[in-house]
């Protein structure tokens, strides 16, 4: 079965590149955080991307269709997004030091993978289109572990909830910025599952294997300020100060930015995390979706009737930088 067809979107040409929007400068605050970002770059659907020359920052913001999930289109626009920044910055890599990813869904970060098709695939028994959604997951999260190949800071910003793959996502970031109220977890053994796209491996490897088991098999949901008490979470920020305060950890890093780079790179020298780690893992995770019975699958239901609901809440809001 081919990946288009199985995941039931259009794909777009091998070696597809986004262009800018704007070929000039286009430098006005935004109302809302007072950022100034010189232009938005590549206008994909479902990400907001915004470049600050200045500070060598690129802003990028989900906007999700519907339920704040990992869609199918959505993981299109990351590869999009990740092929893009690579082109944009060929040759002059040193330019993008830091990459800063946030939702402009209130209240959510992102809360996973695509519970509707998981269910649809799994009556289905249709084990490949779950793999290859796996595979293409891990694939934009290993490449964000590793910066891209571009000597880069990574910062996930979660000013609401990041679950199941959501957080596993998180986890991938050199640096997490977390605002009060937010919640993480991975509530997949809620219906019988694990999540099987990253977080047994980044969570071990940051809190122990015990630890990350126990996270994983009891489905708790722990606060932002236990997330900092664990070393998950960098930075607290009172709730809607996260842009900002993000945005002061690069202004007061810019000097350092060399030395910090370099200690999370040695980081992944010391505890690296192989694609083939990841991909075997997957396998492991659609494994276990073939044995789910339809109990289970009508909790998993119930959860995506839960995030449609936030989905109706979740519409995409303005760009951070209008292109008027």
């Amino acid at each position: 079965m081919s990946l288009s067809s199985s995941l039931e979107y259009a794909p777009r040409p091998v070696g597809f590149v986004p262009a800018a929007v704007s070929p000039e400068p286009v430098r006005q605050p935004d109302r809302d955080t007072g950022l100034v970002a010189d232009r938005p770059l590549f206008g994909l659907e479902q990400l907001e991307v915004s470049w600050m020359e200045e500070t060598g920052t690129l802003w990028t913001f989900m906007r999700p269709r519907g339920r704040p999930s990992y869609n199918p289109d959505l993981l299109r626009d990351f590869e999009a997004w990740q092929a893009g920044i690579r082109a944009m910055f060929a040759g002059r890599p040193r330019d993008l030091r830091y990459l800063v990813l946030g939702s402009r869904a209130p209240g959510v970060f992102n809360l996973g993978g695509d519970l509707h098709l998981f269910a649809r695939k799994i009556r289905e028994r249709d084990h490949d289109t779950l793999v290859e959604y796996g595979k293409r997951c891990v694939r934009i999260l290993h490449n964000n572990m590793n910066g891209l190949g571009l000597p880069v800071i990574t910062v996930g910003l979660a000013q609401g909830d990041a679950l199941g793959g959501g957080f596993e996502s998180l986890l991938s970031f050199n640096v997490i910025v977390a605002e009060r109220g937010a919640k993480f977890g991975l509530p997949e053994n809620l219906f019988g599952l694990f999540p099987g796209m990253g977080a047994y491996s980044l969570l071990a490897r940051r809190i122990g294997a015990a630890r990350a088991e126990e996270m994983i098999l009891t489905g708790r949901t722990y606060s932002a300020e236990e997330m900092k008490e664990l070393g998950i979470v960098h930075i607290l920020a009172e709730p809607g100060t996260g842009i900002e305060e993000t945005r002061k950890y690069i202004e007061r890093q810019k000097r350092r930015h060399a030395g910090h780079r370099a200690v999370y790179q040695a980081g992944r020298e010391v505890n690296p995390v192989s694609l083939d780690e990841l991909d075997r893992i997957v396998e492991l995770w659609a494994d276990a979706c073939m044995e789910l019975r339809e109990q289970e699958l009508r909790v998993m239901e119930r959860l995506v009737s839960a995030q449609d609901r936030l989905g109706g809440a979740a519409q995409p809001v303005r760009p951070m930088v209008a292109a008027e």
